[in-house]
């Protein structure tokens, strides 16, 4: 599964209102945080928010509206948090989740948790060989 989010403006009223008398200040963003089968495509869960929830904040839910097994989840660095690791482990899935370039280890996890054992191997084979041999680039 691949997850991740877009933003999605809402307009009031129409564009010509725009075009005459500028951006009003009431003008809305939301943002639509979807969970993906990456081999079909299908959308499995998807979730809308208001534009100040972050994309780690909305994985759970995402991963809530998923009634199926999911064997891995993979997403962008915007999720590299403890919470979003919880919340796939729960799910029994592996992370796919590339850590930041500066990432360190977290110690209080072990050794064996998940974004430990990616930056064990990525200083093994490289940021972009992790990349090709966990899957991640499927996301495209």
């Amino acid at each position: 599964m691949v997850v991740d989010s877009t933003g999605i403006k809402v307009y009031g009223e129409g564009e010509w209102k725009v075009r005459q008398h500028g951006i009003s200040k009431r003008r809305k963003a939301r943002k639509l945080h979807l969970g993906v089968d990456q081999s079909t495509g299908e959308i499995l869960g998807a979730v809308v928010s208001t534009n100040n929830l972050s994309d780690s904040e909305a994985l759970s839910d995402v991963l809530d509206a998923i009634e199926s097994e999911i064997e891995a989840v993979s997403a962008d660095g915007a999720y590299d948090k403890r919470k979003c690791y919880d919340a796939i482990k729960k799910r029994g899935a592996q992370a796919n989740i590339p850590p930041r370039h500066d990432a360190q280890y977290w110690p209080k996890e072990g050794e064996h948790h998940p974004r430990n054992q990616n930056l064990v191997r990525i200083e093994k084979v490289g940021r972009s060989q992790w990349k090709l041999q966990s899957g991640y680039h499927r996301r495209s």
